[in-house]
């Protein structure tokens, strides 16, 4: 029962705050003494326990040097490098103002207009806190003076900046590609209609609301200047980061190139849009450079945390009780894809999806393993799953974000109201990509 005290443990003080890459390592550095001395007992001694720990942790300089040369993970710093840098760019400006133009006419058009660049922005840049932020501070006001709905124009920018989860190129699709041992351009491709059912249902259900009640989201004022020029003028903001969208997936889709040197032709790309709108200085490079490495340092710090508290965790025999009590359970597919689900839903609330992937998921994937569900098809299911810990309240970082530039009328309980439509959208995806799996092209 040692491991699965230390996994409560561990969960108790995240959910607490404690940084993420300590109460991994705290945790195992106490629970591994403790299982040393269970495992020696009744003779223990300080020599025999120093002894039971080394060897426990024996293997742990191998663990981590199989980190550093993982080819994978190399992928996670030059995304964010990426994203960083047209963050710096300010493509998300363009975009909404481009597609403003365009939908601004139609009733909730410029909610549509938020999801479509986010979307834009999630399969360029994957950073889900620069898309919310760029999009509440552009688009909530104007959503706002035009007299929105405030549940709608928070929910909406929301749950469009988190499509960076989902949607590749993703931080997420990358570490689950690592923790299940699957290659990252199948995740990407398995994830990309997920997603794209995703967009669909948050642009049919704002144009449902705004239809049903003409305030919640009114159209926007003729605006001057021909359909021509307002077309044209989308196109030109339009056009360049659909060209990195199709280098980098692209070249993953065909084969050209792994997720890696993909990542690397963004990086170049990006770079470029930033030279196109004079924004790239030796400036933005260093402190894009400065920001990636903060990130990065504390992805691979929670990473190595996380792999000593799993290998106490499994010398503790924990994971045989828990694959022993979900393998007997009464219709044991269905019934431990409702459970893996409704735990990865509940933690959402309280922890971020690092410490999801790192703690749950390789807790769960032997035994969905046992069970016969296919890989692909799982990592898909905790991929749109771990989308909704940016959303959920209490902790949400989405809300956070969004919270952190909204004007003072915008209450929190507004915005917690706006993402729960969201939320239970994501949940119809979800649902639909259990029970049918072969609509998105994943076999199961």
């Amino acid at each position: 029962m040692i491991g699965i005290i230390m996994f409560c443990s561990a969960l108790m003080l995240l959910a607490i705050g404690y940084p993420v890459a300590f109460t991994f390592g705290s945790v195992s550095i106490f629970f591994g003494i403790l299982a040393a001395i269970v495992e020696i007992a009744p003779d223990v001694s300080m020599a025999a326990i120093s002894k039971e720990f080394l060897q426990m942790f024996s293997m742990m300089p191998f663990r981590v040097y199989s980190i550093m040369n993982n080819t994978i993970l190399m992928a996670i710093p030059l995304f964010i490098f990426m994203g960083i840098i047209l963050q710096k760019s300010q493509l998300a400006e363009k975009l909404l103002e481009s597609m403003g133009t365009l939908f601004g006419r139609v009733r909730g058009g410029i909610a549509v207009s938020t999801v479509l660049v986010g979307t834009m922005l999630a399969a360029s840049t994957g950073v889900v806190g620069a898309s919310v932020v760029a999009m509440g501070v552009i688009s909530l006001p104007v959503m706002l003076k035009y007299g929105y709905s405030k549940r709608l124009a928070t929910g909406t920018i929301c749950a469009a900046g988190t499509l960076g989860q989902i949607i590749p190129p993703s931080v997420v699709l990358i570490v689950l590609g690592d923790i299940f041992q699957l290659p990252v351009g199948d995740l990407f491709q398995a994830a990309l209609y997920p997603g794209l059912m995703l967009v669909a249902l948050y642009v049919v259900y704002i144009l449902v609301v705004a239809f049903i009640d003409r305030n919640a989201g009114p159209a926007m004022p003729a605006q001057d200047g021909t359909v021509f020029v307002n077309v044209r003028k989308a196109l030109i903001a339009i056009l360049p980061p659909i060209t990195l969208i199709v280098l980098v997936l692209g070249s993953i889709f065909m084969g050209i190139a792994t997720p890696t040197e993909s990542a690397a032709v963004g990086c170049i790309g990006a770079m470029v849009l930033a030279a196109m709108y004079r924004k790239l200085s030796w400036q933005v490079v260093e402190e894009s450079g400065l920001e990636t490495v903060k990130v990065t340092a504390m992805v691979f710090a929670i990473l190595i945390g996380a792999t000593a508290f799993s290998m106490v965790f499994l010398y503790s025999g924990a994971d045989s009780i828990v694959e022993e009590a979900l393998l007997n359970l009464p219709g044991a597919k269905w019934t431990f894809l409702f459970l893996a689900n409704l735990t990865v839903f509940v933690l959402g609330f309280f922890i971020d999806f690092f410490e999801i992937c790192y703690i749950v998921v390789p807790v769960l994937l032997p035994i969905a393993t046992a069970i016969g569900l296919e890989p692909l098809f799982f990592a898909i299911m905790i991929a749109m799953n771990l989308q909704t810990s940016f959303l959920t309240p209490p902790f949400g970082f989405s809300l956070f974000y969004l919270k952190g530039v909204c004007p003072p009328e915008v209450r929190t309980t507004d915005i917690y109201k706006g993402v729960v439509p969201f939320i239970i959208l994501q949940a119809i995806v979800l649902m639909t990509v259990a029970l049918y799996p072969k609509f998105y092209g994943l076999a199961q």
